[in-house]
């Protein structure tokens, strides 16, 4: 659905549009001269669009609204797009569609290109993304009565944040102790950053996420019910399912994702690899229409329009005030207390959050094989190259006039703090990165950061591991 009162030409953009954008999102700090000046490259610098009729899925989730955005403000449209935005089911359907053609792309879980090129789960079709469509935005909720079961075995854990695991593992010693079933939490999909999420904040509590407690896969919009139900005990997902378990009285947040890895990578938008050869100057028709999307969903005013386009029926169909509360940097954590500001909660643009580190993607192979679900040794490095492209998303964000990183990774977990990303074009603002248990994941030494954790299911042997993980000379 197109916008044609407010929707911005390509290159009135820049020429008036880009610098409020991107300014006032902190998206970037410019050195020398005001950038957005000067014009667009259009869809001439690429080729026609070799095919304009599109179809793109998305799951019902707030960080959708980058394709529900650039369809209501005619972003598509301005690149010569027609498209149709497809709500699915489930992850798995997405994958699946994307696979097959139905989909021509769609709004994807970032670890999902990667394990669908490496056949993870039996499932093997090279996949590429050069977009991230947004950092953060899940949580972990768990049932009233696991919360209080939880806060009576270790106020002290329940009071500080982040909270940690370790009044959840006194729980479940105390039910292994009577011969009790392991309770279930749900993730959205195995290979889903939720899952590592949640796994990561289990292990660094003690809690072993294999032995200790149920994993099992809930489609997102189907986790309150859930819930509602005690068929499970707690979920990570993303948003509105973790504030409509609080506002129903029925869940309470007790960490997000946020905590448990700051400026985590989240949704990225995903196609096949034929598609994307297929079509090169479409797919970054789209990823244009994309990043301008998610630059326009950074500027803080622009928020109450979003939740209020997002909750329609054919996205999201959830209460626009929960949407619009997050949104805006506003979580509610229990039933009843009042909203906490949570400024990072959702990004879709500042911190340099729609360039495709390859760094991530690594990060998301290491969960891979830390958890057991690649069973034997593969080259990380060689993984996230296949995978994820920066040299495609460096291509088309020049010519929107939008600084990019020049390295294609990043060590990722060593910055408490805000810090600054040197590029030629200018100086990145970037967000704290720190992991909940404090450790580091450098890139070019994976293997050492596999080989730190007590807590495992892996089946890769770390000597088979280093053999094809050399560290690159300088």
């Amino acid at each position: 659905m197109s916008d044609p009162d407010h929707r911005l030409s390509r290159r009135r953009f820049l020429s008036q549009g880009a610098a409020a954008a991107l300014g006032a999102a902190g998206a970037w700090l410019p050195a020398g001269p005001t950038a957005g000046a000067g014009p667009l490259s259009g869809t001439g610098s690429d080729g026609e669009p070799e095919k304009r009729r599109l179809t793109l899925g998305f799951i019902p989730l707030t960080d959708c609204a980058p394709l529900a955005v650039a369809a209501a403000r005619g972003f598509f449209a301005e690149e010569g797009l027609e498209v149709a935005l497809s709500r699915e089911p489930s992850w798995a359907a997405i994958r699946d569609k994307v696979a097959m053609g139905v989909l021509d792309g769609a709004h994807m879980l970032a670890g999902m290109p990667i394990a669908a090129s490496l056949g993870v789960g039996g499932f093997h079709h090279p996949m590429v993304t050069a977009l991230s469509l947004n950092l953060n935005g899940n949580a972990v909720t768990v049932s009233g009565e696991l919360h209080a079961r939880m806060a009576a075995a270790d106020p002290e854990a329940m009071a500080r944040r982040p909270v940690s695991a370790r009044a959840l593992k006194r729980v479940i010693e105390a039910d292994q102790a009577a011969g009790l079933a392991p309770l279930t939490f749900a993730s959205v999909y195995p290979v889903s950053s939720h899952n590592y999420q949640l796994r990561y904040w289990l292990a660094a509590g003690g809690i072993d996420p294999d032995r200790d407690v149920r994993l099992i896969v809930i489609p997102p919009a189907k986790m309150v019910d859930n819930l509602a139900a005690n068929r499970i005990a707690g979920y990570c997902v993303g948003e509105p399912w973790n504030q409509v378990a609080v506002a129903r009285g029925i869940g309470h947040a007790v960490i997000t994702g946020y905590e448990i890895w700051n400026n985590a990578p989240e949704k990225v938008f995903g196609v096949t690899r034929e598609w994307a050869e297929a079509h090169p100057a479409t797919h970054r028709a789209v990823l244009r229409a994309l990043i301008r999307a998610c630059a326009w969903l950074d500027v803080p005013g622009n928020r109450a329009q979003a939740a209020e386009l997002i909750a329609r029926a054919e996205y999201v169909d959830a209460d626009p005030a929960l949407l619009r509360r997050a949104l805006a940097g506003g979580f509610q954590y229990h039933p009843g207390s009042q909203p906490e500001a949570l400024p990072d909660f959702n990004v879709f643009h500042r911190y340099a959050a729609n360039f495709p580190w390859r760094s991530h993607a690594a990060w998301f192979v290491a969960q891979m094989l830390r958890w057991g679900q690649i069973p034997h040794a593969v080259d990380l490095r060689r993984a996230a190259i296949e995978v994820y492209r920066p040299e495609i998303y460096r291509e088309v964000a020049a010519g929107l006039d939008i600084p990019a990183p020049a390295e294609d990774s990043k060590v990722e977990g060593a910055h408490a703090e805000s810090w600054t990303l040197a590029t030629p074009d200018g100086a990145l603002a970037m967000g704290p990165d720190r992991l909940v248990d404090g450790r580091v994941f450098d890139p070019a030494h994976p293997v050492d950061y596999l080989a730190e954790f007590p807590m495992h299911a892996r089946a890769a042997p770390l000597d088979e591991l280093r053999a094809l993980n050399v560290p690159q000379q300088a």
